[in-house]
């Protein structure tokens, strides 16, 4: 699961840093090879809904190890794509593999884990998630520089092809739970998500800023019809009473927020070290591996922080932190030394972490067996529209900035960067004030940690 998960979440950022190479050799425009990361987002978000049902209609361990083998030959396709439409149609089989992998693999993971294990089992599949965005800056930069951009995809081969081969080997078949496909709870849910994504994705762009109101106005109509008939059908394809546990509820309220927060960072911070302090995409790769190395070297520590410390205080601390580094990345100049460069990114990086592992846990830590499937293709919905959202936003505020900038002269190259992180962490805040709320006991049963009395009374 880890590697699938990281599989994925590389693969949908690092094409990033090849767009302008595959737009050359393809010969097209860089914007039109955003479409190929739009698709790709848009079909892994509107396809993660019907996994739950898929899972229980032919068993995880089949959906799953399918689910691989398309994400993986779709990589194949990707890499020896010849034109615009066939990259596309690729990307477009990437995502429908990728919508059903990484869920279907998270919720096999779940059910086998007992709830004293969730803090560990959840630490150890969610690095990769926090390592993928970092390091694609600059694999990508490298891949493009000295090889080619058909690299990009086939780096995913072998990994996907390990993959398979471990899942067909570890993974049991809990056999089949067949139940009646909720039709109109698919489109409305599939409408909903798809313009939600999608209005996302093409905000940022002046052109397609009509369309994409369009879009977000139809998937906020289509997202009300699709709650009011969850909560009315009796078989619903997603289970909306999952939102009335407390955890849960504050992992995907303001989880949403703090995702969509960590998401757009290491969206901005390739642009702020190329664009603003003029450092090659190799050099800036290079600095934001950083981020990589502070999630990597926090993750030992996050399972015994939660344990000593509990949700409310560790998201706290993890959350405002991460606020103020980002408050203090947008004060960084191109003279700013190195050192303190990279430690200000090695504990953005350790925050990050700590932060991400304690929501992941949350959620799921009074979740029943009954409505765990549900509760799972939810959350995994929640985090792609997180991702949407940060990197639109990031989008957005950089071109608003910009204009700014251009009709006040004296604001400086830097302002745009600067105004963009300064949003994220404003943003943050939202995830703050939430994690303020938490019960200082919140699912003391996952870090076995006893309630304040009752270490009072055994300190007495």
């Amino acid at each position: 699961m880890a590697a699938v998960l990281f599989m994925e979440h590389l693969d949908g950022t690092i094409l990033v840093t090849a767009a302008p190479r595959i737009a050359a050799d393809l010969g097209v425009g860089s914007a039109e090879v955003g479409l190929t990361m739009t698709v790709y987002l848009v079909t892994v978000a509107a396809f993660i809904p019907v996994g739950g049902w898929l899972a229980g209609r032919f068993g995880p361990r089949r959906v799953f190890c399918t689910s691989i083998a398309v994400f993986t030959l779709a990589s194949v396709l990707c890499a020896v794509s010849g034109s615009l439409p066939a990259l596309v149609a690729g990307r477009a089989l990437q995502g429908l593999g990728g919508a059903l992998m990484v869920p279907v693999g998270q919720l096999i993971v779940l059910r086998a884990t007992d709830r004293r294990d969730l803090l560990r089992t959840i630490a150890w599949i969610t690095w990769p998630a926090l390592l993928a965005p970092v390091l694609a800056p600059l694999v990508g930069g490298l891949l493009t520089s000295w090889a080619s951009w058909h690299w990009i995809f086939l780096v995913n081969v072998p990994v996907g092809a390990a993959a398979l081969v471990a899942a067909l080997w570890l993974v049991r078949d809990t056999g089949t739970e067949p139940r009646p496909l909720d039709v109109p709870g698919l489109f409305w849910c599939t409408t909903a998500v798809f313009g939600l994504v999608a209005g996302l994705e093409l905000l940022p762009h002046r052109q397609w800023a009509g369309a994409a109101v369009v879009l977000l106005g139809a998937a906020a109509l289509s997202g009300a019809v699709a709650v009011r008939w969850l909560l009315r059908t009796e078989n619903p394809l997603l289970d909306l009473r999952v939102y009335r546990i407390p955890g849960y509820r504050a992992a995907n309220s303001g989880g949403l927020a703090y995702r969509a927060a960590v998401s757009s960072v290491p969206f901005l911070l390739p642009l702020l070290l190329q664009d603003g302090f003029g450092r090659s995409p190799v050099e800036s790769g290079l600095l934001v591996t950083a981020v990589f190395v502070g999630n990597v070297g926090v993750k030992p520590a996050t399972t015994p922080l939660l344990r000593r410390f509990g949700f409310r205080t560790v998201l706290v601390g993890s959350v405002a932190g991460g606020a103020a580094a980002v408050a203090a990345l947008a004060l960084l100049t191109p003279g700013t030394p190195l050192w303190l460069v990279t430690g200000l990114l090695l504990l953005s990086g350790a925050l990050r972490s700590v932060g991400f592992t304690a929501y992941n846990s949350l959620q799921f830590a009074d979740v029943g067996p009954e409505q765990l499937s549900s509760a799972n293709a939810l959350s995994a919905t929640s985090a792609q529209l997180a991702t949407g959202l940060g990197i639109a936003l990031g989008a957005l505020v950089l071109q608003l900035s910009a204009a700014t900038a251009d009709a006040l002269p004296g604001t400086g190259e830097l302002f745009p960067h600067r105004a963009a992180l300064v949003a994220v962490a404003a943003l943050l805040l939202v995830p703050l004030l939430g994690a303020l709320r938490l019960s200082p006991t919140a699912a003391a049963h996952v870090t076995e940690r006893p309630p304040r009395g009752a270490r009072s009374a055994r300190r007495g």
